[in-house]
């Protein structure tokens, strides 16, 4: 019987020595965006689809901005990121606002245009980037792309920080609306999709205006930035109170990661976003018809071997 017993617990300890032993989880810090803008829900949206995916993927969502996620996958801190394609080829380049140039940031994905939108108090007067001059102005914390445009426009109207009364720097969208809303600002700066979630919010508590991009602004930020900044239109009737379309500049929403996440797992995470553009277009509109070869554009960033390997499958590069 002692015997019998021995043989049966050996025979259990083989069996489950000969047992599959579940993959290790592959932890993955994923940065988006600021509270109240595009890429945190869009973020949520692509947690779920990315970790069905992929079994074993686990991803952690943490709140970010383009230029903050473009240096934390570079110097390790995250592995995937939203970031903007204006201010990334200025990483690759080594351009300011970066202490260096990034090596270890390779792109996934384009995904939709971005609007950089100067919204205004009504009873502000401010009709242009000039009467910017004198006025309260919130935007994203120094460094940030939006702050950064925000410095690069006023110095290509002649001005700086100090010409303004004040500037605030907000991390939230919903904290900048706060100040907007309280009369704290009267111009707020921002870079995401129009509609933004943070105009609607401000526009129905207070009667607010969106301020054009001129022609020569544009013009000398493609000098800056050759080919990566475009004249964008917010379509009337896109905010309230908006009877007119108003131009704006442009530039592309897209996602990097770093270079040395491994090609299989990138290679999945493009064809899921590539196979479920409704589901992320639900969250937010513009990536509607969403296509392999809009995804595979070169923004002249180094494309992930994963990411190559679905697009050359898809035919689109």
């Amino acid at each position: 019987m002692t015997s019998t017993r021995s043989f049966a617990a050996l025979a259990a300890i083989a069996t489950f020595a000969l047992a599959p032993v579940p993959a290790a989880a592959q932890q993955v810090t994923f940065m988006t965006g600021p509270q109240g803008g595009s890429w945190v829900p869009l973020g949520g949206a692509l947690k779920g689809l990315w970790e069905k995916a992929v079994p074993g993927l686990a991803i952690t969502v943490t709140p970010g901005a383009g230029i903050a996620n473009v240096r934390g996958v570079d110097e390790g801190k995250a592995q995937i990121g939203f970031a903007n394609s204006s201010t990334t080829v200025d990483g690759i380049a080594g351009r300011a606002p970066y202490p260096k140039a990034v090596t270890k940031v390779c792109q996934v994905a384009n995904l939709y245009p971005q609007y950089f939108q100067v919204v205004a108090l009504a009873d502000a007067k401010v009709n242009s980037f000039a009467d910017l001059k004198g006025k309260t102005l919130v935007t994203q914390p120094k460094g940030n792309t939006a702050e950064v445009l925000t410095q690069t426009v006023l110095k290509l109207n002649g001005m700086d920080y100090p010409s303004l009364a004040k500037v605030n720097f907000q991390a939230a969208y919903t904290d900048a609306v706060s100040l907007m809303k309280d009369g704290h600002a009267q111009v707020f700066t921002l870079g995401t999709t129009a509609p933004a979630s943070a105009v609607m919010d401000l526009a129905s508590a207070r009667d607010v205006k969106l301020v054009p991009a001129d022609d020569k602004t544009l013009a000398e930020l493609n000098k800056l930035n050759p080919g990566f900044y475009k004249k964008l239109i917010i379509k009337a009737g896109t905010y309230p109170k908006q009877d007119q379309d108003v131009p704006v500049i442009g530039y592309a929403t897209h996602i990097v990661a770093a270079c040395d996440l491994p090609e299989d797992t990138v290679y999945k995470l493009t064809k899921a976003m590539a196979e479920n553009v409704d589901a992320m277009s639900a969250v937010v509109k513009s990536i509607t018809g969403l296509t392999p070869k809009d995804m595979a554009v070169d923004l002249g960033v180094p494309l992930h071997k994963g990411a190559a390997r679905y697009y050359k499958e898809k035919g689109a590069i």
